[in-house]
């Protein structure tokens, strides 16, 4: 019985777990921005160092695969990563991509989360201090203000 309930606490952690992660993250803005207009969702662009940026780790690690923010993020962002990373290799052109982005956003630290509307109107900018309810709140002030 102990064994039974184990396997079907591991199987729920799991699966949780699991659409947590499903999450599907972008590097394409001009593909948001069309995918966003076609559900109705906003977009919101993620401004980090993956690999070297502590902050940047936590929000990718803790923050972003969570129930509360994958639920939300789900049925109102569509999601992109503009990723700057130190050791990660990235194809040129997603680079200079990224680059552009970055000068187009005044981005000069990360993480930085920058929402959009799927025009490409920007509706504000977050920086990482919060945990998942406090990210979904804020978003939520924002998406309410366009």
């Amino acid at each position: 019985m102990k064994q039974l309930f184990c396997a079907a606490v591991a199987a729920i952690a799991f699966t949780v777990t699991a659409s947590a992660a499903e999450l599907t993250w972008l590097t394409d803005l001009p593909k948001a921005k069309a995918q966003a207009k076609a559900e109705g969702k906003l977009v919101l662009l993620d401004f980090t160092g993956s690999d070297f940026c502590p902050p940047c780790i936590r929000l990718a690690k803790e923050v972003f695969p969570t129930k509360e923010f994958s639920d939300y993020a789900k049925q109102h962002l569509v999601l992109v990563e503009v990723d700057f990373p130190a050791k990660k290799k990235q194809a040129p052109e997603l680079k200079a991509a990224n680059e552009a982005l970055q000068k187009e956003f005044k981005v000069d630290g990360y993480p930085t989360l920058i929402v959009l509307t799927p025009e490409g109107k920007k509706l504000g900018e977050l920086s990482f201090d919060a945990d998942a309810k406090q990210l979904v709140a804020e978003l939520k002030k924002l998406a309410a203000a366009k």
